[in-house]
């Protein structure tokens, strides 16, 4: 019953849409639902009563629950005013595992704190059977000198060489401001944010469901990661979006075998089981406190998913170091 759905954005109300998924069928919903902050969407209502958003979010996440198997998880991005909300439900019938802040900051607002980070809800369908893989995002450098943020004083020997393993404070991935990268709608997510929540939570050929699907960021983010993807939309507008630009991606967001994130022709999340069979591909420092002054660089330059990294050779399947 779930193969109708698979690799497809519909057209229809969400709920109609979860309700007819069969139980434990996805390994990952992630939903990004309307804030009710009165925003113009095509079609969809902003600006609910207080109440009935709430009960309306109730059902939406209860169905998501159920859709989602064992060992799945289930990730929500709002402002905190409703996550607040919305984990005192989840609590009920799911695991709680995160609130990751994104950094993502807004204009002051004159009477009141800036906001300056929305959260990710981060639920296990059950801790124990749960799908988890640790990621790391590369060090932070100073865009002027090169050198890393971060004085790890006598400790730079053992420092990784691609970056720190994340953290539940997500600070490198921003907003999309810039019009050219923009699409007609309210509230777009940056591609690799999905990205790295698919790579920490699934594998290769696994479920990604989105409810609340909008131009097709998560479906987009799935399929460049070799994964399958469900999409439940109402706007006709976004959905035409979405299926253009489906059509012209492939899952080809990897290295050799390897699945990674990649934005601006930069790696910018990897998992960290993966790394033995990355760091092949890099020069990386020799020693390795030059890391200090020295990021690890791709032996064959940029990456990009406009050419084949598969065809790229390994020196003798060993690191290449720098001299």
């Amino acid at each position: 019953m779930i193969d109708q759905y698979i690799d497809q954005i519909i057209q229809g109300d969400c709920l109609a849409l979860l309700r007819a998924l069969p139980d434990d069928s996805v390994d990952v919903a992630f939903a990004d639902p309307p804030f009710n902050l009165k925003k113009k969407y095509n079609r969809l209502s902003d600006d609910l009563e207080f109440q009935e958003y709430l009960d309306w979010s109730r059902q939406w996440l209860a169905e998501m629950a159920r859709v989602v198997k064992p060992t799945g998880s289930l990730f929500v991005h709002n402002i905190p005013k409703w996550l607040l909300y919305f984990s005192a439900f989840l609590n009920e019938i799911a695991d709680f595992k995160h609130w990751i802040a994104w950094d993502a900051p807004t204009s002051p607002m004159g009477k009141s704190l800036q906001p300056a980070h929305y959260g990710i809800l981060y639920y296990a369908k059950n801790r124990r059977k749960n799908k988890f893989y640790e990621i790391r995002y590369p060090h932070k450098r100073c865009r002027k000198c090169g050198y890393l943020h971060k004085d790890y004083g006598g400790k730079k020997g053992k420092l990784h060489p691609f970056g720190p393993l994340v953290s539940d404070v997500w600070m490198d991935i921003h907003r999309v401001k810039h019009n050219k990268y923009r699409d007609e709608h309210p509230c777009q997510l940056p591609i690799h944010l999905l990205e790295r929540i698919i790579l920490m939570s699934t594998d290769e050929g696994d479920i990604v469901l989105d409810p609340f699907s909008g131009t097709g960021t998560t479906a987009i983010a799935a399929k460049r990661l070799g994964r399958h993807y469900i999409g439940f939309e109402l706007d006709p507008v976004y959905i035409t979006s979405s299926k253009n630009k489906l059509a012209q991606e492939e899952p080809n967001s990897r290295i050799g075998r390897v699945w990674v994130s990649i934005f601006r022709d930069e790696i910018v999340t990897v998992r960290d089981k993966d790394w033995p069979e990355l760091a092949p591909y890099f020069t990386i420092p020799d020693p390795i406190q030059r890391i200090d002054s020295t990021p690890i660089t791709l032996s064959h330059g940029k990456v990009s998913r406009e050419f084949s990294i598969d065809s790229l050779p390994l020196f003798n399947h060993k690191t290449k170091k720098q001299s």
